[in-house]
């Protein structure tokens, strides 16, 4: 969940940053937010499979 929220800050960023005119920021952060959300999704579909593999509820 922490990944997600981190993502979630960044992306926040990245648009605070872009309508301020800011664009190499909201570039960079924009980058770090798809980055992170990327990684939250990965780490999350391995969980579920590991789940599914020994039939027991993760979560």
């Amino acid at each position: 969940m922490t990944l997600l929220k981190w993502a979630l800050i960044c992306f926040v960023i990245s648009l605070i940053a872009g309508a301020l005119g800011f664009t190499g920021i909201a570039s960079g952060a924009g980058s770090l937010a798809r980055i992170l959300f990327g990684l939250f999704l990965i780490v999350a579909i391995v969980i579920v499979v590991v789940a599914f593999a020994i039939g027991q509820a993760v979560f």
